[in-house]
């Protein structure tokens, strides 16, 4: 199993570049970096995490710029976008921009996706909640186009666009793997259709470790090798017995969570981390 660790990059954390060091120096095998533009100051959304929304939300680094202080600081480390709102981006310039990290990265992007939890901040950029899944459907085939196709062309409901040139193609091949985030009744369909694993978060309320099975089940209908979609859980617990279950149960990556604080509050827990990991 892989071992990886997500941090909202601001301000007043440890930078990227020197988390990612210290996370190749420990022998993580990546960095996770979420994404959020900005919160509506209106705060209707409830955040699923409960209680009073914490600074990083609002405060969090380009996850893409980031990513790439922390490629240049490292030689191995994969880096993950954990998640990327694909509803509030360009899909032609995010797929520059996956692209162009892979490229410069050497190949290591994983390329999470998920379509978020605060309607209003998806509003200002002009995706509405209920039509947020199809949005983002239709953005991703049209990325695969993007890095698959020499002229790509797309035309659906939402995404339109003629033959296009678009260069940097990622040096993965077809491209960067597309982890889907979410654990709702609809998930798999995504996870079958377009993705190449699938990445829930582990809830003290659910354990997503049970509908493995069901994934398996539903690629395997699909014509698709049932372990082709690997599960990689997010806050996974970071606990010896824990991580044995996870692995047990077929997990192939978990990330554990590092709060945004400067350097000498997070290294302490990262070597707490890699010691439950090698145990």
């Amino acid at each position: 199993m892989h071992y990886g660790v997500v941090m909202f990059p601001t301000e007043y954390a440890i930078a990227p570049d020197e988390l990612a060091r210290a996370l190749e120096e420990r022998g993580f095998e990546s960095v996770w970096f979420p994404e959020h533009t900005h919160i509506p100051a209106s705060r209707r959304s409830p955040w699923p995490g409960g209680g009073e929304l914490p600074r990083d939300y609002w405060s969090s680094y380009d996850p893409f710029v980031a990513l790439m202080a922390a490629g240049a600081a490292t030689k191995r480390l994969k880096l993950g976008t954990g998640i990327c709102l694909v509803i509030e981006r360009d899909p032609i310039t995010t797929a520059k921009e996956v692209a162009t990290l892979d490229r410069l990265s050497g190949g290591r992007v994983l390329f999470g996706i998920g379509g978020g939890w605060n309607a209003e901040e998806m509003e200002h950029h002009g995706t509405a909640w209920k039509s947020r899944w199809r949005l983002l459907r239709e953005r991703m085939l049209a990325m695969k186009e993007i890095w698959t196709k020499r002229e790509a062309e797309f035309h659906g409901e939402f995404v339109h666009f003629d033959k296009i040139w678009a260069d940097p193609k990622p040096i993965q091949k077809p491209h960067p793997p597309i982890l889907i985030g979410g654990d709702g009744a609809t998930t798999f369909d995504r996870v079958v259709e377009f993705g190449d694993g699938w990445m829930p978060i582990m809830r003290p309320q659910t354990n997503p470790v049970e509908r493995i099975p069901e994934l398996r089940e539903r690629l395997k209908k699909a014509g698709r090798d049932p372990k082709s979609a690997p599960v990689s859980i997010f806050f996974a617990p970071p606990k010896r017995p824990a991580l044995q279950a996870l692995e047990a149960a077929g997990v192939e990556r978990a990330i554990f969570g590092v709060p945004s604080e400067p350097r000498d509050a997070v290294l302490p827990r990262l070597d707490a981390y890699a010691a439950a990991m090698r145990s």
